[in-house]
């Protein structure tokens, strides 16, 4: 059933890439200058709009359609574990260096302090 609705669903994207490249260009795209006097006011939809929002809303039920059935396919497991394949493993945490051997070594005889700034 899902490779069924998979094929309608890719038949529907062709079909409305193919009607929407069909449709003739009214210019303005994206509302750009379409002026906003009296003669503004949208056409009647023509028979290829119609066919337009027919194949969008088809396509967007097939897609529902698909993700339903995704989700009640899916599992708490990996694609790969389904496959057999065997999983990384996981890398070890490198181990932290002993406290003590961050700091300096100490000096023989000379204090901690910084030394003094001449004047």
């Amino acid at each position: 059933m899902q490779n069924v609705v998979l094929i309608v669903h890719l038949l529907l994207a062709l079909a409305l890439t193919g009607v929407v490249l069909l449709q003739r260009s009214e210019g303005g795209g994206l509302g750009i200058g379409g002026g906003g006097g009296p003669q503004a006011s949208r056409p009647p939809l023509t028979g290829l709009a119609k066919a337009t929002w027919a194949l969008a809303i088809a396509f967007i039920i097939t897609s529902l359609t698909l993700t339903i059935f995704a989700a009640q396919q899916s599992a708490t497991t990996s694609v790969l574990d389904r496959l057999g394949v065997p999983s990384a493993p996981a890398p070890a945490a490198p181990a932290l260096p002993d406290g003590d051997s961050l700091l300096p070594p100490p000096a023989m005889d000379e204090p901690l302090t910084p030394p003094r700034a001449e004047d």
